[in-house]
């Protein structure tokens, strides 16, 4: 609730310890002067002011001061037996008691300026002032009407004054030592006990109560040196920022002081309106005569700026404890029950009771312990929206007392201050802190405050802060949220996108200088870190110092020509890091260094690196690194089949809630630039983290469709590493936004940024190692709601409407793989002019999902909705939203943010791990709950938002397991409630088929609390049969304001509130958009990949689609030039092969082998031919001139023949081949 420490104030303010005192070892000291921290304006009065000059004895560890003469004292004798002197501060010129008349210009017209004595003068003083003389009627301050007879009376603020969530513009004033906001009940009875376990039968009130005890105005001596009249002041002090007379300046100035140096995180405040009320020398009542001369004297201040305040509790004297009727004696006061010191909110809502102090023997230590400002006796507390302590409480067992501490969050790297309150501290005590497992040595400020600087704590989301002090253990506790580097509040800024370049020029830098300190002269120095992830504990290192000793101005310009001759050989394999500022000179506490740090958003480091990359790798550095990164990337798990399918559709990703949450680097409400999704009009992100702690991610174009990295660089990238991180974070690979910038932002850089588009590097990155999944497989979930006085409309559809007072169970699934818990509580509506209202709302939400935290979602009373519509509690913590670090919190199992655009904590949002989500909207005093399930959770939910088997008819199902028969007659509301809905109701005791209570129990309210199962609420329908028919213009409105909701029309007729009736229309409206949107179904037709080298025509992928395919310059086109997205859902199939873009080189080379085909397919075969053709023929030829030559030379071969052969011979032929006879001869 804090807002972040400015340091350098914060050092001014609490350096200063409690000097000006004779004591030795007990006696605060400052080690050097402080001026050069504080701002010029109030430099000369806070350099050495001295917050331990009160004019009163330190009782236990402080020796007696000296009183300044001019002042005037009361004197009295403390419960120690030592008279000690009070200097009331009763003159306002240190003279005079008389009240000095409202905004009186004392300076001749001129505007007053404080000076440095009298600020130091003024807050030396403990009580504030209060006048019995002058004024209007010439009593001062003093309450005349106050007496026995009128113990209180009324009086107007004419401001707001937050309290306790609440805000008033009037108080009551008791004479009974409190302030009084609301009726008190008849009579009250000891010891008190708030909230009123009664309410609402009996008045619950709202009041702060400083010393609450029926009192009775006491009696003063002729000897008291302050002879003012006992009785009650009543002083205010308003427009105090506007103020130029002396009175309002000297007011302003003193409780600016006082409250910024007493209350941790109170560094930028400055009041607005004040009261001052001074119960002075107030006896108990019931005592006797000589009683009245036992007194108390106690003040209170409030100082409001109308959105903080702040309570000062003054207690000068305390000599009894309680009255008669609480027991006490009648001559001393003594014994019984002594008075209440605490707040109420009232409404049956909050109590804060100062422990260990009220109601205790332990009271009488309020006038000797406290120490706000160095005063024994003063105690200041914040009282707007919760009661947080700004003193510490002495010799008490931190385990049941408040650790107070501010800021209450830090960035995960490191370096905020913590300033603790809550321990009683002594100068040589010995401080320790843990943020989660990390240790650190404190040092201590003064009584109330000690330091402890936040270390690298490998975190998010809450974790334990535990303080011990001395050699003690690990008694104070409180819960200290970590930010992660990428959502903390950013304090470092960049004037231009040149960080994120290759090889910028120059890098211009701003923050904000208060941030550091307030001196613009001091010296700061800024260093730059690098993480990386080489072995399973990750490393954060400090690369080099950019610039020591440069002014604390606010701005400075980085050359990173300056360091291209560095030589980091030891941290060149880090690829990003963090720009850090702190002093160059820290402030030194006991020998520890405190200085603020800020840090920057993660950063790539080319701009530093990039010389000793390319001596290392060559010119073309990013290519090379991109390459071992892939290589690396590749032996790594697959993680994308554990991830969430994206929606195809932007509607579809924004209507579920359970899954996707708004990815803050691109969203249209609060970042439209989108760095790393250019293009893209919002991105979306799942909430918690896969098994494999892995992340979704998935961008919309204008269109509202789905951008791929296989279109274009700026696609939807799944994310190894999700921002969050996973359990446990001290390793690699699961370290909160570092692992998620060494996995896969700081490659995005080296791979596509820092190269081509089309490049080898990136498109491996796009189409490989980071591909978009597309949205083929995407289910949206279905929605069940609950509405106005309650309807509920189930899972399958089915509208019905039941009027239940208690806590009922809206979802229960209890299955070995899933449990989830879903329960809402309904409470009565107000009555109407006409009197009562037989109907309930919808008041209080709580789930959870296995094994995670239990969320709770509470609607605030009216009355306290002026800054917070509703109340959230993470396992029985009350939590806010209210800082942009704080819009999403993780917790165990479960993320729960505010939209961005919601500034009054008006729609929460619950994320659980298996998909279940649980969104709660608030308007008007009137709540709606939407449940979203994935479609893992069919069949296994009951409950009053039904079983989810598609099917109306088995809604009904009863924690037995057993249907209702009552499926078919919907307009019986009577029967509905008592065969169906009211079995779903809790009681204290556990039933396993119903789960057990999920909601946080405050004061004793249990479910039996909240439980009528003899309430008998409307049975009838229509506002025909519900309002009288002398009332025709009601029921006339009814009809023709809601139309056809027959739940419109029977919210008002029942209640007659046109909000209650105009919510539950607008609410049943946006349930049947989201259902609408949810069930239209989007055919797609998958991922089509643009050409390396080319483009595509559109990037859609719904039926209908005709892309059309170019390619750049200098290349050529091959493949189907034209694809069409089918009414199927797939690409028609190519006639022409895989579209490509070839250079005109590659083309050439790749058309040779066509044409050696052919060649290879034609022309060698008609050569075979050909040759085997020729040589059939030659060979012919050969033969048949063998054979001419053979019919040549036979006939000489035959004379021959004839001449050689015998008689036998020719016979012989003759008889072989009579025919060759006349051949032969």
């Amino acid at each position: 609730m804090y807002s972040h420490v400015a340091f350098g104030l914060l050092v001014a303010l609490s350096s200063v310890l409690c000097a000006n005192s004779n004591s030795n070892s007990d006696t605060w000291k400052v080690s050097k002067p402080v001026d050069a921290l504080i701002p010029p304006k109030v430099s000369p009065v806070l350099g050495r002011l001295v917050l331990g000059t009160d004019t009163r004895e330190p009782l236990e560890t402080g020796s007696l001061r000296a009183a300044p003469k001019s002042a005037q004292y009361s004197r009295w004798r403390n419960t120690y037996g030592r008279e000690t002197y009070f200097d009331y501060g009763t003159n306002y010129d240190s003279t005079s008691r008389v009240a000095p008349s409202s905004g009186t210009d004392t300076s001749g017209g001129l505007p007053y300026t404080i000076t440095e004595a009298r600020l130091q003068a003024i807050r030396s003083q403990f009580m504030y002032w209060f006048f019995d003389q002058g004024g209007d009627d010439g009593n001062g301050d003093y309450q005349k009407d106050i007496h026995s007879s009128s113990p209180q009376i009324h009086k107007n603020f004419n401001f707001q004054l937050p309290f306790f969530g609440f805000r008033f513009n009037y108080t009551r004033l008791s004479m009974h030592g409190y302030l009084q906001f609301s009726d008190p009940p008849p009579h009250y009875t000891y010891p008190l006990s708030f909230p009123n376990q009664d309410w609402p039968k009996q008045n619950d009130p709202s009041f702060i109560g400083i010393f609450f005890s029926k009192c009775r105005i006491g009696s003063i001596r002729p000897t008291d040196i302050d002879q003012r009249p006992p009785g009650v002041y009543f002083r205010m002090e308003r427009d105090l920022q506007t103020r130029t007379d002396q009175m309002g300046v000297e007011m302003r100035e003193r409780l600016t002081w006082d409250i910024r140096t007493g209350v941790v995180g109170a560094d930028n405040f400055t009041p607005k309106h004040s009261a001052i009320i001074t119960w002075k020398n107030m006896s108990f009542a019931g005592g006797i005569d000589n009683s009245l001369y036992k007194t108390n004297t106690f003040q209170m201040v409030l100082a409001t700026d109308e959105v903080y305040t702040y309570a000062i509790f003054n207690y000068a004297n305390i000599q009894w404890t309680s009255h008669t009727e609480a027991g006490g004696d009648t001559t001393g006061g003594e014994g019984g029950v002594p008075a209440y010191i605490g707040f109420n909110a009232g409404n049956g809502t909050r109590s804060a009771e100062y422990k260990p102090y009220s109601q205790t023997s332990a009271i009488r230590d309020l006038a000797g312990r406290g120490w706000a400002n160095g005063f024994p006796g003063r105690h200041i507390f914040r009282i707007d929206e919760n009661i947080l302590l700004g003193t510490c409480n002495k010799d008490i067992a931190g385990a049941n007392l408040q650790l107070m501490f501010a800021p209450e969050n830090g960035n995960m790297l490191g370096g905020t201050v913590v300033n603790i309150t809550g321990p009683c501290f002594t100068p040589d005590m010995k401080v320790r802190c843990r943020f989660d497992i990390e240790d650190v040595v404190g040092t201590v400020v003064d009584t109330n405050r000690a330091i402890c600087v936040q270390p690298f704590v490998m975190a998010e989301g809450y974790v334990i802060l535990d303080v011990a002090v001395g050699d003690g253990a690990y008694n104070w506790k409180g819960k200290y949220f970590i930010e992660t580097p990428a959502t903390a509040t950013q304090r470092i800024f960049f004037d231009t996108e040149a960080i994120h370049y290759k090889n910028p020029t120059e890098i211009k830098m701003s923050w904000d200088s208060k941030n550091l300190t307030s001196l613009t002269t001091a010296s700061v120095k800024i260093e730059l870190y690098g993480y990386r992830e080489t072995t399973i504990r990750p490393e954060l290192l400090l690369i080099d110092t950019i610039e020591e000793g440069i002014t604390n101005s606010g701005r400075y310009t980085i050359v990173p020509a300056n360091y291209k001759n560095r030589d980091n050989y030891l941290t060149s394999d880090m690829r990003f890091g963090f720009l850090k500022l702190s002093l160059t000179n820290p402030t030194q506490y006991s020998g520890l260094s405190v200085s603020p740090v800020l840090w920057s958003r993660p950063i790539p480091i080319g701009w530093y690196f990039g010389p000793q990359w390319e001596r290392m790798y060559g010119s073309n550095w990013a290519n090379t690194m991109c390459d071992n990164w892939v290589m690396n990337d590749r032996y790594l798990k697959n993680f994308a089949a554990e991830i969430s399918q994206c929606p195809c559709t932007l509607d579809h990703a924004l209507a579920d809630k359970g899954r996707f949450m708004p990815d803050f680097d691109c969203d249209r409400d609060t970042n439209p630039l989108c760095r790393y999704n250019k293009g893209a009009v919002q991105c979306v992100k799942t909430g918690s983290p896969s098994l494999e702690g892995s992340e979704q991610q998935c961008c919309y174009d204008k269109n509202r469709y789905l951008m791929l990295s296989y279109d274009q660089q700026w696609g939807s990238r799944p994310r190894r590493s999700h921002n969050f991180g996973y359990l446990p974070w001290i390793e690699a690979n699961k370290v909160p936004t570092l692992s998620q910038w060494y996995h896969d932002m700081s490659p995005f850089y080296l791979c596509c940024l820092w190269q081509e588009e089309q490049s080898v590097g990136c498109e491996t990155f796009r189409f490989e190692r980071r591909p978009s999944q597309d949205c083929v497989a995407y289910q949206a979930p279905y929605v069940a709601t609950v509405f106005g006085d309650p309807h509920v409309i189930t899972f399958d559809g089915l509208e019905y409407t039941f009027n239940g007072k208690g806590e009922f169970v809206l979802v229960h699934s209890d299955t070995p793989k899933f449990k989830l818990d879903i329960q809402a509580r309904f409470e009565k509506l107000p009555n109407n002019f006409y009197g009562e209202v037989r109907a309930t709302q919808l008041t209080s939400v709580a789930a959870r999902d296995n094994t995670s935290a239990v969320i709770e979602v509470r609607i605030r009373p009216a009355i306290a909705q002026w800054r917070y519509r509703l109340d959230v509690f993470a396992d029985g913590k009350r939590v806010y939203f209210d800082r942009p670090a704080l819009r999403v919190q993780h917790f165990p199992g479960v993320t729960v943010y505010q939209p961005m655009y919601i500034l009054n904590q008006s729609q929460i949002i619950i994320m659980f791990q298996s998909g279940a989500g649980v969104e709660v909207v608030e308007n008007k005093g009137y709540m709606t709950t939407r449940v979203y399930l994935p479609w893992k959770f069919i069949n296994q939910t009951r409950g009053l938002m039904g079983n989810w088997s598609f099917d109306m008819t088995d809604d009904f199902t009863k924690p037995d397991g057993t249907l209702a028969a009552v499926t078919n007659n919907l307009n019986n509301f009577e029967r509905l409630h008592k065969d169906f809905a009211i079995y779903w109701l809790l009681e204290d005791r556990e039933d396993t088929m119903k789960g057990p209570s999920l909601f946080f129990r405050e004061y004793r309210r249990t479910a039996s609390y909240y439980a009528n199962k003899t309430f008998v609420p409307e049975w009838r329908k229509t506002p025909e049969e519900i309002i009288p028919s002398n009332r025709t213009q009601d029921i006339v409105y009814a009809n023709a304001f809601c139309g056809d909701s027959y739940q419109c029309k029977f919210d008002y007729a029942v209640s007659l509130d046109r909000d209650l009736a105009f919510y539950t229309l607008k609410y049943q409206d946006a349930y049947t958009s989201i259902k609408t949107i949810n069930k239209q179904r989007v055919i797609t037709c998958g991922i089509l990949e643009t050409p390396r080298f080319g483009r595509k025509s559109n990037f859609f992928f719904t039926p209908g689609t005709k892309v059309t395919f170019e390619c750049n310059q200098d290349f050529v086109l091959v493949g189907d030039q034209r694809r069409t997205c089918t009414s199927s859902g797939s690409w028609d199939v190519p006639l022409y092969g895989y579209t490509e873009c070839l250079r005109f080189e590659e083309y050439s080379m790749r058309s040779i082998g066509p044409t050696v085909l052919i060649i290879c397919l034609v022309i060698i075969p008609l050569f075979v031919f050909l040759v085997c053709s020729s040589y059939r023929l030659v060979k012919r030829r050969i033969k048949n001139n063998a054979t001419i030559l053979t019919n040549r030379t036979r006939p000489v071969e035959l004379t021959r023949s004839r001449n050689v052969m015998s008689s036998d011979d020719i016979e012989e032929i003759k008889e072989l081949n009579p025919s060759r006879e006349t051949e032969v001869h």
